[in-house]
C-alpha cells in the first residue's frame, strides 16, 4: 500500500477524536474518509453466470433465442422494497467475436444481495421501432440505474448498432416495463453530439433513508459520463442531457487518464456517483495501456476500479484521485472469459442491510460482488 494512501485508511478507522489541532474543537468527531475503502470480494463469486436454458422469442427475427447463453455481466443495481434488483447485460451467441453479439437487459432480484433469481425473459431488448437504428444489431449494453425523487427509475445504457456507441436512456415505474427514449444527446446543441461515441452515464446520487436518490443541483441532475475521458452533463428531466463544454466549444474533460498508472488508457465512470460531505465521489473503471505509457504494476489491458473526488459546489473541479485502485481482477473467472486481460468492471452500487454492495462484470462474462461493512 502506498505511504500516501495509508493516512487516509487510518483516518477512516478512527472512532473518536484524538490529539486535535488547536483549530479543531475537542468534542468534534474526526471527519469521514473521502474514499470508500474496505471492499472485500464475497465468498460466493461469481454470483451470476451464463445460462443457456433461458429462451425467448426475438421480435427482430421471430426466432427462439438463448438470450443469456454466452455471457451475463456489467449490471446496474437498485434497492426496492427491501430487495436488491440487478439489471444485467446478457449476450446470446458465444461463437461471435467481442462486440459482435446481441446484448439484452435482464432483471434479477435478491433478498440478501447475494443469491439472485432471474426473470425468465429479458425486460429490455431491440425492437423494430424508431430506436432500431441505434439499438440493433448490437443491442443494449451496460445499464446503470437511478431512482428519481418522485420514485421513478431511469436506466442509462449503451445503444450499440455495431457502428457507433451512444449513451441512451429508458424510464420505468416498476423495473419490468421500460419506455425507450433513445440517445440522451439528441437535442443538445442541435444534435452536435448525437453521433459521437458516448457511454457510461454516472448520475450523481445522494443517500436518503437508505436509498440512493438522484440529486438535483440548482434544478438540474448531473452526470459524469464517457469512456476515454470523464465528461460532465446536466439535465432538468433526466431524459434530455446537455454536455458541458470548454472554452473552445468542445467536450469538457473533467478527469483524464494518468500515464504509467493503472488508469493510463482510459477512465470510464462506474456506478452512480455519490454526493458526500467531502465532495462528489466517483467510482470509475481504469484501464491500463498496452505498451508505452502502461504501468508494470498491473497486467496490460487490465481494468481496475478507481476513485476520484469532485468539488460538491463546483462538480467540474477535481479535488483528489485515489492513487491506487481499490479493486482489481484476482479470481480465476476475472482473468478468463471473453476479455482475458481481466476486468472488475464496477457498475452497480447499493446500500443494503447497513452495508455497501458493489456489483461488477468479470472479464465481460460473469457478475461478481464485493461488500463493504
Amino acid at each position: 500500500m502506498s505511504s500516501r494512501i495509508l493516512p487516509v485508511v487510518l483516518l477512516a478507522l478512527l472512532t473518536c477524536c484524538k490529539n486535535k489541532s488547536t483549530e479543531t474543537k475537542q468534542d468534534e468527531p474526526e471527519p469521514l474518509s473521502k474514499w470508500m475503502l474496505g471492499f472485500e470480494k464475497a465468498d460466493k463469486n461469481p454470483i451470476m453466470i451464463p445460462d443457456s436454458t433461458f429462451v425467448f422469442t426475438d421480435p427482430m427475427t421471430g426466432n427462439e433465442v438463448q438470450w443469456q447463453k454466452a455471457d451475463v455481466f456489467n449490471p446496474g443495481a437498485i434497492v426496492k422494497n427491501d430487495t436488491v434488483f440487478l439489471l444485467f447485460r446478457a449476450e446470446d451467441n458465444p461463437d461471435a467475436i467481442l462486440g459482435g453479439r446481441t446484448s439484452r437487459i435482464g432483471l434479477a432480484y435478491s433478498t440478501n444481495g447475494i443469491d439472485f433469481t432471474k426473470y425468465p425473459e429479458p425486460v429490455f431488448f431491440p425492437l423494430d421501432d424508431e430506436f432500431k437504428k441505434w439499438d440493433y444489431p448490437g443491442g443494449m449494453e451496460d445499464p446503470r440505474i437511478v431512482e428519481t425523487p418522485d420514485g421513478k427509475y431511469l436506466m442509462y445504457y449503451t445503444s450499440w448498432n455495431q457502428d457507433v456507441a451512444r449513451l441512451s436512456v429508458a424510464s420505468s415505474d416498476d423495473l419490468k416495463n421500460w419506455t425507450n427514449h433513445g440517445p440522451i444527446f439528441q437535442k443538445a446543441y442541435d444534435g452536435k453530439f448525437l453521433d459521437i461515441w458516448s457511454k457510461s452515464g454516472s448520475v450523481v446520487t445522494e443517500l436518503i433513508n437508505g436509498r440512493l436518490i438522484a440529486k438535483k443541483f440548482d434544478g438540474k441532475y448531473l452526470m459524469y459520463w464517457g469512456e476515454l475521458f470523464v465528461n460532465l452533463a446536466e439535465s432538468e428531466n433526466g431524459i434530455d442531457w446537455t454536455p458541458l463544454l470548454d472554452e473552445n466549444g468542445e467536450l469538457l474533460h473533467v478527469f483524464k487518464p494518468t500515464l504509467n498508472e493503472f488508469d493510463s488508457h482510459l477512465t470510464e465512470p462506474g456506478p452512480p456517483a455519490l454526493f458526500t460531505e467531502n465532495g462528489i465521489l466517483l467510482l470509475y473503471n481504469g484501464k491500463n495501456l498496452s505498451g508505452e505509457g502502461a504501468t508494470d504494476q498491473y497486467p496490460e489491458g487490465t481494468y481496475c476500479g478507481g476513485q476520484v473526488l469532485f468539488d460538491k459546489d463546483n462538480p467540474s473541479q477535481l479535488l483528489a484521485r485515489l492513487e491506487t485502485p481499490f479493486i482489481c481482477p484476482s479470481l480465476p473467472h476475472e482473468v478468463s472469459g471473453q476479455y482475458k486481460a481481466g476486468t472488475t468492471f464496477i457498475q452497480g452500487l447499493v446500500y443494503f442491510k447497513d452495508q455497501w454492495f458493489l456489483y461488477y462484470g468479470t472479464a465481460d462474462s460473469m457478475v461478481g460482488l464485493a461488500i463493504k461493512e
